[in-house]
């Protein structure tokens, strides 16, 4: 496939006896930012974890910029610009926000400079003063806290787990732009788990939807919405939490 910048192609995956995903296949593209969605349970954040390289798939692989990339490691797979957020913003609360970005610039070679976490931080519109405690901060700033870290390493795939979970309208709207903005800006290929859909139709180029770890729909937000299978699986799925 021409102009791929990340993909996987036929992961399986189980747990014991228990298939977690089977066959997926999907990719992004650079300045790309796709949408992954589904039920709970469906297995969306087990393959982040297949992208990352914590969890080791029984078939398929995973490739970034031409290269299979299935055999490296968590770490590895950073330093070729894999960058992921949680779902949950947990930040070290007995460290200071110039701390995390301390840490963060240090976690491995090439260690980066203070203007570096500066420039992260003003992406990621996270104002805050640095000598803060990180853990004082509200939902919002922690997850821009995370993406400052993140931003400034420069990673060309960013994987982001349900980055709204725990914001309002006005701080969805806020996290649409960054997102949209290091993807238009920068080139970086983005992957977004989430379940508002309100960010998902404002930001997400295509979506695909992944029902019981296989993958029944995808194309344009609004034509996968509208799929009677989606509606069944997801939407009546999502109104039971």
């Amino acid at each position: 496939m021409e102009n791929v910048l990340f993909s996987c192609e036929g992961i399986g995956l189980s747990f014991g006896n228990r298939p977690v995903l089977k066959d997926v296949s999907l990719h992004v593209a650079p300045g790309e930012i796709l949408g992954l969605v589904g039920p709970n349970g469906a297995g969306k954040t087990s393959l982040f974890e297949v992208f990352t390289g914590r969890y080791t798939p029984r078939s398929g692989r995973v490739c970034m910029k031409g290269t299979d990339i299935s055999s490296l490691s968590i770490h590895e797979r950073a330093r070729l610009g894999l960058a992921r957020t949680y779902q949950s913003p947990i930040v070290p609360s007995s460290m200071s926000v110039g701390d995390v970005f301390r840490a963060a610039r240090e976690a491995y070679r090439p260690f980066l400079s203070r203007f570096d976490a500066e420039w992260g931080a003003r992406h990621a519109h996270l104002h805050v003063p640095w000598d803060r405690p990180a853990g004082s901060l509200d939902t919002f700033d922690r997850r821009k806290l995370m993406l400052a870290c993140q931003f400034m390493r420069a990673p060309d795939v960013l994987l982001l787990d349900e980055p709204a979970s725990g914001l309002i309208n006005s701080e969805i709207d806020t996290l649409d732009i960054i997102i949209r903005h290091q993807a238009d800006e920068f080139g970086i290929g983005v992957i977004l788990i989430e379940h508002r859909l309100e960010l998902l139709t404002a930001i997400a180029d295509r979506v695909v939807v992944l029902d019981l770890g296989e993958v029944i729909a995808s194309g344009r937000p609004d034509e996968v919405f509208s799929n009677p299978r989606v509606k069944a699986a997801y939407f009546e799925d999502a109104g039971h939490g």
